[in-house]
């Protein structure tokens, strides 16, 4: 009688001690978990667009576009629309559920267990999650203090890797890839993936020309930031022509749902209005940073994103571990405790388990309502912090 199937023992090896991508939660668990109003949470954590989809996306979707057929597995009316778009070629596109399934494409395509892939912490953590999805090594060349790139570092790892991750702005610290860094790069030999999900929001100039003419470069973009459909899972990749055909060749048929496919095609019909929001959002974006600059004690890193990642100056957040033992001196992160001050009262912001983002909070651009309220939750829960540890003295 053969072996009965173990399904512990019978996961790949490379899967085992895998550390899952942490992802929000659903509004209306955080809601329900914080005794929070739905209509009064003011959530700030996952980057979304505070305008939603554009009128046309949303007239689009009241349609019927035939939900009871399957979508067309090669993308055509989308491939060719983001070409017009770019002034590319078609052929160099490939759409995906998210510009997250083009990075695991690219890893499933070119990345074998055992090859080495580059990323410069800290970043965005789909990365990793695919490397060790796919048995890969992680070269991590970290960021400097001031969160711009070490270059020489950089450059010399991606002469020894498959490919270099590098998102352009940088998601969560919004800085952007120096031209002359991915002139380099491009010359390293190693494939380089330039992640552009938040580019809208940058005065960055985009690389998909290049990427369409056959540099060794795929450039990510996404629906989910820009035009307000995150839910709806759209994103795709620009490449050179014989990644996107192998990448066609290797994806799920129907990834891209069609109530997607005719939301993005009516946000590209909406471009104009979506930068326009896109220009608001960056102004509220600054009038943010300004604000928290001024309490003296939030400082907020220059971002070229819709979102700040927020350093806490002041020594005010303090305080044990939830559930330390008695006797243990281990304190919670300024992050944590201050985003649990903040949520009770319904403002949800993000923190990262990274050693150097302990004092860091990354909190989204919404509307100027949701920045003054983002404000004044942190003037009153830095109160309520700072008298809770005065009396624990």
């Amino acid at each position: 009688m053969p072996p009965r199937f173990d399904p512990e023992r019978g996961v790949r090896a490379s899967l085992r001690g895998l550390q899952p991508y942490t992802p929000v939660e659903p509004p209306e668990a955080m809601a329900a978990s914080y005794g929070v109003p739905l209509d009064r949470l003011v959530k700030l954590d996952a980057n979304e667009n505070p305008y939603g989809p554009s009128p046309r996306a949303r007239a689009a979707l009241a349609l019927d576009y035939g939900a009871h057929r399957y979508p067309d597995p090669d993308q055509r009316r989308l491939r060719d629309a983001l070409a017009r778009r770019h002034n590319v070629s078609p052929e160099t596109i490939v759409a995906g559920a998210g510009s997250d399934e083009i990075i695991d494409l690219l890893f499933r395509t070119y990345v074998e267990e055992g090859d080495r892939i580059v990323i410069a912490s800290p970043t965005f953590g789909m990365y990793a999650f695919d490397a060790g999805l796919h048995g890969a090594t992680v070269v991590d060349v970290p960021l400097h203090d001031d969160w711009s790139l070490d270059a020489d570092a950089l450059l010399a790892e991606a002469a020894r890797v498959k490919a270099v991750f590098i998102p352009s702005p940088n998601n969560p610290t919004g800085r952007t890839l120096p031209r002359d860094l991915a002139d380099a790069l491009l010359a390293s030999g190693a494939l380089l993936v330039l992640d552009e999900a938040y580019i809208e929001f940058s005065h960055a100039e985009s690389l998909v020309a290049r990427a369409a003419a056959g540099d060794p470069l795929v450039v990510l973009r996404t629906f989910s930031k820009w035009a307000g459909l995150a839910g709806l899972r759209v994103g795709y990749g620009v490449m050179p022509q014989a990644v996107a055909h192998t990448l066609m060749q290797v994806k799920q048929p129907y990834s891209v749902s069609v109530a997607a496919e005719v939301a993005a095609l009516a946000s590209l019909e909406d471009a104009a209005l979506l930068d326009e929001r896109a220009c608001a959002i960056t102004g509220e974006r600054d009038r943010m940073a300004d604000a928290m600059r001024a309490t003296g004690w939030l400082d907020p890193a220059p971002s070229e994103a819709n979102f700040l990642l927020v350093r806490m100056q002041s020594p005010l957040v303090r305080s044990l571990s939830k559930g330390a033992a008695e006797g243990d001196t281990e304190t919670a992160s300024d992050a944590v405790v201050m985003r649990e001050a903040l949520r009770r009262r319904g403002v949800f912001v993000r923190v990262f388990d990274h050693p150097r983002l302990r004092h860091h909070l990354r909190i989204s651009t919404g509307t100027s309502e949701d920045t003054d309220r983002v404000l004044a939750a942190f003037i009153e829960a830095g109160e309520e912090i700072q008298v809770r540890n005065e009396a624990a003295r």
